[in-house]
């Protein structure tokens, strides 16, 4: 990997990134409206401090997974990464460089979500703000690495989208978010262990309700680190130059 191209690859997506308007609004305005509906539907009783957090999770997950699968497809279909190809730049580059570009597009996703939801919205935490904002930002790099992997399987945008139901819907299912995972039938249980996800809002849920939670937070943090790296590893190995 050349980190300087990796770099270059990371700046250029990040210039078409501001200068598209919708996607700036799906990625930073988006995640808050959703917020505001949840903390306003439950206004007045202990719900929203209940399921918030959970949420502050899921959300930049999936909206992070649905901009880089299409951003990165487009990539493909408009001729722009056989290109690129033709250069210098390597798989692990273009993949690096993505990363780069939108791990810090999550970064400010995470941090006004997450400043949205306590200061705004009231969301109740018994941990410490910086904790809850870096736990928002590795389940939005998370939703970025997933994305980066489905696109590589996808031909079409419209294929990109339909890997929801496939990759991230059954992990919005077994997080724990609907029912609680010790609750579930032992195979839906064993598989919930397995999916990202669910450390990702089980992460969540210890900021807010546990000040003293750094053995647990821990290990879901490395758990979510391993499956970011996996992803981005496994998504270099299946890129493809063009989309047949």
């Amino acid at each position: 990997m050349n980190p300087r191209l990796a770099f270059l690859t990371g700046g250029r997506v990040l210039r078409q990134i501001k200068a598209d308007p919708r996607t700036v609004g799906l990625l930073v305005v988006v995640p808050c409206v959703l917020m505001g509906l949840l903390a306003w539907m439950y206004h007045g009783t202990p719900i929203f401090d209940l399921i918030g957090a959970a949420l502050l999770g899921v959300f930049p997950f999936v909206v992070m997974f649905v901009v880089t699968s299409v951003a990165t497809l487009r990539e493909r279909t408009s001729g722009t990464l056989e290109r690129l190809l033709t250069t210098p730049l390597g798989k692990a580059d273009f993949m690096i460089g993505y990363a780069i570009a939108f791990g810090i597009a999550a970064v400010v996703q995470a941090v006004v979500a997450a400043a949205f939801a306590v200061w705004v919205c009231g969301l109740s935490i018994a941990g410490a703000l910086w904790v809850l904002i870096l736990v928002a930002v590795l389940d939005a790099v998370l939703g970025m690495a997933f994305g980066l992997l489905a696109s590589g399987f996808a031909r079409t945008e419209f294929q990109a989208v339909q890997f929801m139901p496939a990759l991230v819907l059954p992990q919005v299912l077994l997080c724990g978010l609907l029912v609680p995972r010790d609750q579930l039938p032992d195979v839906l249980r064993w598989l919930s262990d397995v999916l990202p996800l669910s450390y990702a809002v089980d992460a969540m849920q210890r900021v807010t309700t546990s000040a003293d939670v750094a053995g647990d937070l821990v290990s879901d943090v490395l758990v979510i680190l391993a499956w970011i790296v996996a992803s981005l590893l496994l998504g270099s190995l299946t890129l493809r130059r063009r989309t047949p």
